[in-house]
């Protein structure tokens, strides 16, 4: 049995389609005392989804919330996910009640953290909230409510709004007190009510009362105060909507992100952090541990691969193995699960998947490595497609060795996704394409769609004129890789000589050159009139003419004119039209012969299209800066 083989995977993999279809039908809505819901934030029936982000509202904003509730005002309802059901996250208590949240969780917050976590702080911690200002400047303090400012008609609810220091003292330049409201009594005085003290008043007001003698004015305003102000925070109700426990990990990971008001949409990996947690497998670590088995010089191809696609290589793997199994099992693949890695098929991974699939996909990608090494693709600079990797990591994993014994298909696969320019923008319906379609092609089936479906108009070689271009890079991979050697020493490129010579892709007839002849940017900047050379030769090369540059190349490094005709050759450029400086020329012969290079690293044949060759239509611009 070949090494890799689909066979030999097993399928502990729950499949998106059962999952997906499941209707979230127990939720419900109901108001409830926000007393109540700051209780059970405190003592821990109520808590956060490790996945929500920190609470990060400033001072204002808080003042404003409390400002809202204190008129009565609604302030948005308050959505939780009732826990005991399959779906368990990893928790943590709202900031501030990591201390007193002893109860197991009932339920937890997936939208109104900001706002739960601000009231909570402010109205039932007890002690300084900590927070930021309006420059975003760490600082902590309490809120209060000025008394005859909140009850003033005139006046805006928000200026009543206090937020003191810590120690509950104003100062100027840091030195000079203005107001000071350190002890009960002061607070009493200047008509400062501490808002921590909203839901338990009685103490504070017994306070007040005694401290003004009884007056009788003192309490009529005080009565006046608790009214308007005070009870409002007692009888106020939000509307909650609690999902069941029945409800499915997808459904719950999307309504969040639908409802989460902070507008930033959490990465599988988090979510799947937070889910894996629950079973006390730490998935960044994990991930940590499996980059790091690809970061020696041999796999620089790989250094920007995230931990996003390593999942959606780990989700290809798991799909297509539910899929092989049923099949297998059944007989027949109208009902087998479909292959997938788009955001949904990632949610739908069991840990048990995770863990069996991920030293697979790690063996694929150091397969890619290899691979793309082989086709001379050596950093992630010149790499056409990122995404790419994710299919052919796939491919290779599942392959094993078989994929060496058939690397001319998987080469013709690979460079017609590049040259087709296929893999722009979302591809995840194409990496599920790919993987059955590229495995049956290595056994002697059919060729893959993306093979079949892959273009290429002559005409684009002069619109591409920057390295941010797939098929650019393609084509400079191509010559590299038929043996383009460097003008001054004859090296072709390898891994090692490709980074010790700083090799990058540079102009054959120079910038200046162009300039000076009136050739118009588009068409000089163009991939045609670019090769693979060192830094070096680069330098020598300049701004001068080609037959003076040649000329002094050969006479800096005693060469024999032969043989840097012979090496010019090596990179499809026709000697005797660059020694005499005729452009025109150069460009038409080059043209056809990268069409052919092209070509045949498609595995088709292309006519040349002079009518598509429309030097004004620059979809990028030349991003090279070698002379």
């Amino acid at each position: 049995m070949t090494r890799g083989s689909p066979s030999r995977l097993s399928s502990s993999y729950v499949g998106i389609d059962k999952g997906a279809h499941m209707a979230v039908d127990t939720f419900g809505i109901e108001k409830e005392f926000l007393s109540g819901l700051l209780e059970q934030v405190m003592d821990g029936r109520t808590r956060l989804p490790e996945f929500q982000r920190s609470w990060v509202w400033p001072d204002r904003n808080i003042a404003s919330l409390l400002a809202s509730v204190s008129l009565g005002y609604p302030v948005g309802t308050v959505m939780m996910l009732r826990t005991g059901g399959d779906v368990r996250f990893l928790q943590r208590p709202i900031q501030g009640a990591e201390a007193t949240a002893t109860k197991p969780a009932e339920r937890l917050i997936l939208d109104g953290q900001q706002r739960l976590t601000s009231l909570f702080q402010a109205l039932l911690l007890g002690r300084a909230v900590e927070t930021v200002d309006v420059r975003k400047k760490q600082t902590v303090g309490w809120f209060y409510i000025d008394m005859d400012t909140a009850l003033d008609p005139q006046a805006d609810r928000e200026d009543a709004i206090r937020f003191l220091p810590e120690d509950r003292v104003v100062r100027r330049f840091f030195t000079e007190v203005v107001e000071d409201y350190s002890t009960p009594e002061l607070e009493y005085e200047a008509g400062m009510f501490p808002l921590h003290k909203v839901f338990e008043p009685s103490e504070w007001q017994m306070g007040y009362q005694e401290h003004w003698n009884f007056d009788r004015e003192r309490i009529i305003g005080w009565n006046t105060f608790f009214r308007e102000v005070i009870a409002p925070f007692q009888r106020y109700q939000i509307p909650v909507i609690e999902l069941g426990a029945a409800t499915p990990k997808q459904a719950v990971c999307q309504v969040f992100e639908k409802v989460n008001t902070g507008g930033v949409t959490l990465t599988v990996f988090e979510l799947l952090t937070a889910t894996f947690a629950a079973d006390e497998f730490q998935l960044r670590k994990d991930w940590d541990e499996r980059r790091a088995q690809w970061r020696g010089d041999e796999y620089r191809i790989l250094r920007e691969v995230t931990n996003t696609d390593f999942l959606q290589i780990v989700s290809l793997l798991a799909t297509y193995t539910a899929r092989v199994d049923f099949v297998a099992r059944n007989g027949e693949d109208e009902r087998a699960p479909r292959i997938g890695c788009k955001r949904s098929d990632m949610l739908a991974l069991e840990l048990s998947a995770y863990q069996e699939f991920a030293p697979l996909a790690v063996a694929g990608l150091k397969r890619a490595a290899k691979f793309l090494h082989k086709e001379y693709l050596f950093d992630t600079r010149f790499l056409p497609y990122g995404a790419q990797l994710i299919p052919l990591s796939a491919i290779l994993a599942v392959a094993g060795n078989d994929a060496d014994i058939a690397h001319e298909r998987l080469a013709r696969w690979y460079w017609c996704g590049v040259f087709g320019e296929l893999y722009g923008g979302s591809a995840e319906t194409r990496f599920s394409r790919d993987l059955p379609d590229v495995l049956a092609w290595i056994k002697g089936e059919t060729e893959p769609r993306t093979v079949f479906e892959a273009q290429f108009a002559s005409g684009r070689l002069l619109t591409m004129r920057s390295r941010q271009s797939a098929a650019y890079k393609g084509v400079y991979a191509q010559l590299m890789r038929r043996g383009a050697e460097d003008w001054r020493t004859g090296s072709r490129a390898t891994v090692h000589h490709y980074f010790d010579e700083s090799v990058d892709i540079h102009h054959i007839f120079p910038k200046a050159w162009g300039e000076r002849n009136g050739v118009h940017k588009s068409i000089y900047n163009s991939i045609i009139n670019k090769t693979p050379l060192s830094a070096q030769t680069n330098r020598i090369i300049g701004g001068k003419d080609p037959s003076d540059y040649l000329a002094a190349l050969e006479s800096r490094f005693n060469l024999n004119p032969a043989a840097v005709d012979n090496r010019l050759a090596t990179h499809l450029v026709d000697p005797a039209l660059l020694r005499a400086n005729q452009f025109g020329a150069f460009l038409d012969a080059r043209q056809r012969a990268l069409l052919d290079i092209i070509g045949s690293a498609m595995g088709k044949t292309f006519d040349m299209d002079v009518s598509t060759a429309v030097a004004g239509d620059e979809d990028d611009q030349d991003d090279d800066s070698d002379d």
